[in-house]
């Protein structure tokens, strides 16, 4: 099954492993679910404690208010797909699966990303984006995997 899918894992100059396109990816294809066990978000917390003065690492993707997945317990290769600030993919949540789909032309080669648009209930202070890094190296970078706050 894995055999068909238009992607490898390798090193990533965005951050530790990342996937990579072995062929041309056209927009609106759903290339793999994000999978792993599910928690509440009580107990992801208690297995992910934030260390403030650290920088947040988790294979954790909330589908809602109830559901968590965590990736780094049964999880697949969606876990290694990066952020980046200008994505060539985007997380859909259907019936109560997450999948990564292509938003756009993908060429052999070419890193695959989504927005991870971490939602971070505290004030966006210099020291929360720096537990929150983004190393995308887009134009358009912000600098952190911090969703935008709204106005």
């Amino acid at each position: 099954m894995s055999d068909d899918r238009p992607f490898v894992i390798r090193d990533s100059p965005i951050h530790g492993k990342g996937a990579f396109a072995i062929r041309y990816i056209p927009p609106g294809v759903r290339l793999i679910e994000y999978a792993g066990a599910r928690l509440t978000p009580a107990e992801a917390e208690a297995r992910y404690p934030d260390d403030a003065g650290g920088t947040h690492h988790t294979f954790l993707f909330a589908i809602d208010d109830d559901v968590v997945i965590d990736a780094g317990v049964d999880g697949n290769d969606a876990r290694w797909i990066n952020h980046s600030c200008a994505p060539n993919c985007d997380a859909v949540v259907e019936d109560g699966r997450i999948w990564i789909e292509s938003i756009d032309h993908i060429v052999a080669g070419e890193e695959l990303a989504y927005d991870y648009a971490y939602v971070l209930a505290e004030r966006h202070t210099p020291a929360a984006k720096r537990r929150y890094p983004c190393h995308c190296g887009a134009a358009s970078c912000r600098g952190t995997i911090l969703a935008k706050k709204r106005g």
